[in-house]
């Protein structure tokens, strides 16, 4: 049983970054296919996808394609849990952070959804601020 699913997207992404893997299997979730697009529409990621074995397959598979540049250089510098099972951290719409000075990104989760900062600033919504990559 797995206590912090998310956490555990952000080590096997970690890792498989630092050891320059092209890509990286994990069991999916709604919340990880979320974040994992946010990634990719942000240019963090190449691609995603999602692997069942048939419709009424529950499990199946997300692999996600890294993103390299330069001499195989990867895009993802850094991934940050921030809200932890043990101690959750909330946020107001003003007071999301800017990670980097908007070079990275922090991911929301609100009433309206999975957001990134920007997002979350612009529908002025806050909620629990999950984890911040850059």
């Amino acid at each position: 049983m797995m206590t912090d699913p998310i956490a555990d997207l952000l080590t096997q992404v970690r890792n498989a970054s630092k050891a320059r893997h092209r890509k990286v299997d994990i069991v999916p979730t709604r919340l990880k296919i979320s974040i994992v697009d946010l990634w990719q529409k942000a240019g963090f990621i190449k691609n995603y996808k999602l692997y069942r074995q048939s419709p009424t397959d529950t499990k199946g598979l997300l692999r996600i394609y890294l993103k390299y540049v330069g001499k195989n250089q990867p895009v993802i510098h850094g991934l940050r849990r921030v809200s932890k099972p043990s101690r959750r951290v909330y946020v107001s719409h003003n007071r999301v952070p800017k990670v980097l000075d908007g070079i990275g990104m922090a991911i929301v989760s609100t009433s309206r959804g999975v957001l990134n900062d920007d997002l979350a600033r612009e529908h002025q919504v806050g909620g629990e601020l999950l984890c911040t990559i850059w």
